[in-house]
């Protein structure tokens, strides 16, 4: 397939996303809202999940690639995308790592070939070691760990005084992020770019974005680098090399540290891999996936 073949806009990728009401996870129950692509009775479930500041639309050339082998769900996390934005709840790695599990038990699910890129890699850590019997793989993707996070702009974003800020602002903040994540041009379009911040440009959405870049605790994974020789799930680490945030270094530190992880490189290609070399993603997600099939 053609590069960016497979590409959908932000509001026809809306348009398909569905909707859930989740308790458990916070005070007051929250709406989720999710991608259900591919056979409902298909025999593997891949579930992808997103970081800051975007949304479950980060995977929209992917999914068409996956959903034609697999069932894929991805979820928005809390305050991202489209899922519940209102200003009452935690949204933490590990408030984000509940509703994942919440969500697989709505769904019916038991056990799940988990993707996670950027913060969703950190939330991957944790189910690994809090529900590895949900699990089975966990492909972590420029990923958070260790302390490499929260980076300079999201610490930025994190202040307070940014929820006083217009939502065009904060809108175009985002917008501004992007190119450094991306090594080849043609996949930097103006309506990915557009889609990625379009959750973030009225003012439940700016606030939402601020309070998730308020709740970034490099604790949440700097406290499992001694955990993490404890992780049984079968682990796959597929890195854009040009990442300036999440380094290389880290992935081949991840290797060393969790037991018969492999890594899977990706040249010319950065951060925003899933946009970035959505073919290559795919390829190895399946690969991978295939040779962990029940």
């Amino acid at each position: 397939m053609r590069p960016g073949a497979s590409d959908v806009t932000a509001d026809d990728f809306r348009a398909t996303q569905q909707r859930t009401v989740l308790s458990g996870i916070a005070r007051l129950p929250l709406e989720v809202a999710y991608i259900d692509q591919g056979p409902a009775d298909a025999s593997e479930v891949i579930v992808l999940l997103h970081g800051i500041p975007t949304w479950s639309y980060l995977y929209g050339a992917v999914i068409p690639l996956l959903a034609g082998h697999a069932r894929v769900i991805a979820p928005d996390f809390i305050g991202h995308g489209w899922s519940d934005r209102r200003d009452v709840s935690d949204r933490s790695l590990e408030a984000q790592a509940r509703m994942v599990i919440a969500l697989l038990d709505d769904l019916g699910m038991d056990r799940v070939h988990l993707v996670g890129h950027d913060t969703g890699g950190g939330v991957g850590l944790n189910l690994a070691l809090d529900a590895p019997e949900r699990l089975a793989t966990l492909t972590l993707s420029n990923a958070v760990a260790y302390d490499s996070w929260p980076i300079d702009d999201m610490i930025a974003l994190g202040d307070p005084q940014w929820a006083r800020k217009d939502p065009a602002e904060i809108a175009e903040f985002v917008r501004g992020g992007l190119p450094d994540g991306i090594s080849r041009p043609e996949r930097l379009t103006d309506a990915w770019t557009e889609g990625i911040a379009a959750p973030y440009a009225d003012p439940e959405g700016a606030l939402s974005l601020v309070r998730n870049a308020s709740a970034l605790n490099t604790s949440h994974t700097s406290a499992l680098t001694p955990l993490l020789g404890q992780i049984t799930t079968p682990t796959l680490l597929l890195w854009g090399v040009d990442d300036p945030w999440q380094r290389l270094t880290d992935a081949e530190r991840l290797q060393r540290d969790i037991p018969g992880a492999e890594l899977i490189v990706v040249d010319n290609a950065s951060h925003w891999i899933p946009q970035d070399a959505p073919e290559e993603f795919a390829e190895a997600i399946l690969a991978f996936v295939g040779r962990h099939s029940s």
